[in-house]
């Protein structure tokens, strides 16, 4: 694994790890090493799993240029940072997008707080038409997560509306 030490500023060039090649927004970003195919990650799944996926893929396309990255447990999609992941299983496809803010919908089956402004939304696909227009408005909310637009907000926005509570089993420890 490699620690994050030093942050590269949002706009600047990206930090290509000497040992993978992988590129991150921050200098030194803690990862995991590795290349890895795609391909292996749907062996023994449905056909429709892996049309699911390429239907995320396409709608992602459609946002802009997005690095597809096979990992050892998942399959990101980065731009300056990764902003969302599968996980391919037998019947379908487990599923996350980060948001700069938490969405309650009853899609999502799991919200974990990373930090206030990367908030990681876990959903589950099984078939491609699962891939309708509720996913595309996530991953393009996602997407713009995953350029580091959010961190350009002016310090007085919030970054979700402050009515919304947190829950108590997701809030974020106090350290």
């Amino acid at each position: 694994m490699r620690r994050c030490a030093t942050l590269s500023p949002m706009g600047s060039t990206m930090w290509e790890c000497p040992h993978c090649q992988r590129r991150f927004a921050n200098r030194n970003q803690f990862h995991a090493c590795g290349t890895y195919e795609l391909e292996p990650h749907f062996a023994g799944s449905d056909a429709k799993v892996r049309l699911a996926f390429d239907r995320i893929v396409s709608l992602i396309r459609e946002l802009g240029p997005v690095t597809v990255l096979p990992e050892k447990t998942r399959i990101a999609f980065q731009v300056r940072m990764s902003f969302a992941a599968v996980m391919p299983r037998k019947r379908w496809l487990d599923g996350h997008v980060v948001l700069a803010r938490r969405c309650t919908h009853p899609r999502f089956t799991k919200i974990d707080y990373i930090s206030p402004r990367n908030v990681v939304h876990h959903f589950r696909v099984s078939d491609p038409a699962d891939v309708d227009e509720e996913v595309r408005a996530w991953l393009a909310e996602a997407y713009a997560v995953g350029e580091q637009r959010h961190l350009s907000r002016r310090a007085d926005q919030p970054s979700r509306p402050s009515s919304l509570a947190l829950d108590e089993d997701r809030r974020p420890p106090d350290h």
